[in-house]
């Protein structure tokens, strides 16, 4: 059956080419499945052959080159193993060396000597002597204008397996030189008529085509503005719908009053006077949890900003009006924290404040459950166990999330129903989101910035120094502890089986130990092999003052709230990413002293590991610094694998198209302000990808 009668959702095994084993392959390694996977897999780069070089202007660090020139010799080298083809190959402008080590007897027979050829390949050079190892080769032919490709080159990521298979780049492109020309031809435009025609767009059967062979710079660029858009443009439609209907669909609870609870807090038990932003903030949840509708709020603010004292007078908010409310955290260490936190801000308040986790004895999860349901337990703290079926709530209004990023959108859906009137929805973040990636992971939510620090509270300062300035790193932390204050040292374990980084960390110990003896000085030690109970006792030793330093691992990366620590030491620094370094900062700086993090590391940095710690030293701005990590790592790491479903972008990069996300966001907004449902027939292609999207979600219910 020819090509022409198939479709994009036929599997990829029926293309010409591939068959039953290159399909498992592409499968297993690409996951292109049908036409259509394979036609969206776009190349990475393009090698641009629109252009000749000369022979003079070649050196070893220049891409794939194309040379028009002359071959003049051709000779074999070398005995069987050593064997090689090596020719002579000149323009003008000078000579150079062709080589290959396969194909020599074909390749001999072949080449013509006295011919002109267009080459094409990477320059090297070998033993003083630019070359070029097994170029694609052509006879040149003045009268045909095609020679020597006068393209951009698509350049597609292949794999190992692949390539065994002769599915590296060169194969992929064979692939889709016969596909591309036929689903151009098949492609269904998805994007209304006057939004194309508004933002310059071409159609969809032309960007298809352009992505994947332009002729021009300009093609491609017109081509990659298309598929973009689309991409974001789909990812905000998708979005801001959800928002649309949790607004009209959800009902919340109403939080019209303001009790005694609440005001008894405020009045005299804050720790401290709350800051400008604090107080915008609280106001952002009051009007929310006042309108009738379900909010759905994003909490950023770095660590130390007070982001607790907003949840807990959230929470206190409702109980006041009759509910019960719920905070989840991804570790035990942070739910421990928190509670502990929650209790000594409330000091004698009517409210019952429990802690939920694994540990939790079954004789306690008992009562705390019959607490839960007779109404008696206002407060509950604690990690995935909260979700568990076996927790009930009498009348759950509200749920705090915090670090929203080490949980999946389906948690979070289990919070939801555990009352018939969903609860308020807080989610909280320690870790800044760039606000390109804020837009487009959390969309759907309203967000709030803690952007102050509270009075009192210093900046930190942070210092780069190398293995060379260790004494000088010693006598600081001598200065700071004849002072009173608490010092971090942590080192990295990447993995915490890891025996090389154990040993590690054992080693630094050692050398504390020698530095700082008993019994003028005491040493805390904590890491993830430790059991809890013996983790738990070292970190309190550090909490109570027992002990002035504490060395540990990224355990305490969300952990202990110490606010005479004043020293954060980070050894190896260049192997944490920045928001981890950020994060590990943030446990300093939380008292009225001057705080200072140190970051160790060796002098052999990569350009990535400079431009890491150089940021660190020139800002404390979280949000600065999650830019940075932006570029460096990648929407899909920092988001995290909870959330690569949202974020399964091909071709649109957060970091580079923060303007195009800003333009189509927009354009979402403009076209639900003027159409809520979609009605309009010029917006049908736009209804018809949601219902598809959202399988079968009735629109008719948002009124």
């Amino acid at each position: 059956m020819p090509v022409i009668e198939y479709g994009l959702h036929t599997p990829i095994e029926y293309l010409k080419g591939v068959g039953p084993q290159k399909a498992d392959l592409l499968k297993k390694e690409l996951a292109i499945y049908t036409f259509g996977d394979l036609v969206h897999y776009y190349p990475f780069r393009y090698i641009d052959r629109t252009k000749y070089y000369k022979i003079k202007d070649l050196h070893p660090d220049m891409p794939s080159v194309q040379i028009l020139g002359r071959l003049t010799a051709v000779e074999q080298i070398g005995q069987k193993r050593g064997k090689r083809l090596v020719a002579q190959f000149k323009d003008e402008t000078g000579l150079m060396e062709l080589v290959w080590f396969q194909s020599i007897r074909w390749l001999e027979k072949s080449l013509k000597i006295g011919s002109v050829y267009v080459i094409f390949g990477k320059p090297t050079l070998f033993n003083g002597q630019l070359s070029m190892t097994h170029p694609e080769m052509e006879l040149y032919n003045a009268a045909n204008k095609n020679v020597g490709n006068p393209s951009l080159q698509p350049v597609y990521r292949s794999t190992e397996k692949l390539k065994q298979s002769f599915l590296d780049t060169k194969g992929i492109q064979r692939l889709q030189e016969g596909l591309v020309a036929w689903a151009s031809k098949k492609m269904e435009e998805n994007l209304p008529s006057y939004l194309l025609k508004e933002q310059h767009l071409i159609s969809k059967a032309e960007a298809i085509t352009h992505i994947h062979f332009p002729s021009s710079v300009e093609e491609l660029k017109a081509a990659e503005r298309r598929l973009k858009f689309e991409e974001l443009f789909f990812i905000q439609l998708k979005l801001l719908k959800n928002k649309l209907l949790q607004t009209h669909k959800f009902k919340g609870h109403i939080f019209d009053k303001v009790g005694s609870n609440f005001n008894a807090f405020y009045q005299e038990h804050l720790p401290f006077p709350l800051t400008n932003a604090q107080k915008r903030v609280i106001k952002e949840i009051r009007h929310d949890t006042h309108t009738g509708a379900q909010m759905n709020r994003l909490l950023q603010g770095d660590v130390g900003s007070g982001k607790t004292v907003v949840a807990l007078m959230t929470m206190l908010l409702a109980v006041d009006n009759g509910c019960q409310a719920c905070m989840m955290a991804p570790t035990e260490i942070l739910a421990q924290q928190h509670f502990n936190g929650l209790i000594s801000l409330i000091g004698d308040l009517p409210v019952s404040i429990k802690l939920l986790s694994g540990s939790t004895p079954k004789k306690e999860r008992k009562i705390l459950h019959e607490n839960l349901l007779d109404g008696s337990l206002d407060i509950l703290v604690g990690t995935h166990a909260l979700i568990e079926d076996t927790v009930q709530f009498k009348n759950l209004g509200l749920v705090v999330i915090d670090e929203q990023h080490r949980f999946g959108v389906e948690q979070r859906a289990k919070l939801w129903r555990k009352n018939q009137t969903p609860p308020h929805m807080l989610v909280m973040t320690a870790t800044p989101i760039p606000r390109t990636l804020a837009m487009t992971l959390y969309g759907d939510l309203d967000v709030s910035v803690i952007d102050e620090l509270p009075a009192g509270r210093k900046p930190i300062k942070t210092l780069h120094l190398f293995e060379s300035s260790r004494l000088r790193m010693f006598g600081f932390m001598r200065d700071e502890i004849a002072k009173g204050r608490q010092v971090y040292v942590v080192y990295p374990l990447i993995k915490e089986s890891e025996k090389l980084d154990l040993m590690h960390l054992e080693a630094g110990i050692e050398n504390l130990a020698r530095e700082f003896p008993l019994p003028t000085y005491k040493i805390s030690i904590v890491h993830g092999k430790m059991p809890a109970k013996d983790k738990d006792f070292e970190m309190q030793r550090f909490v109570k003052g027992e002990t002035q330093i504490m060395v540990a691992t990224t355990v305490i990366e969300v952990g202990v709230n110490v606010p005479n620590a004043t020293v954060m030491i980070i050894e190896n620094a260049e192997r944490f990413g920045l928001s981890q370094l950020h994060q590990l900062r943030g446990r300093v700086g939380r008292g009225g002293e001057q705080s200072f993090c140190i970051l160790m590391s060796s002098n052999k940095l990569s350009t990535e590991g400079k431009l890491r710690l150089s940021t660190m030293v020139k800002t404390n701005d979280g949000f600065e610094i999650a830019e940075t990590d932006l570029k460096l790592r990648g929407p899909g790491d920092i988001a995290g694998t909870q959330q690569s479903g949202i974020l399964d972008l091909k071709l649109a990069d957060l970091s580079t198209d923060q303007v195009l996300l800003q333009e189509a966001r927009n354009l979402v907004i403009h076209i639900f302000k003027q159409d809520p449902k979609l009605e309009d027939p010029k917006n049908r292609l736009l209804r018809d990808h949601l219902l598809v999207q959202s399988k079968g979600i009735s629109w008719d219910k948002i009124s």
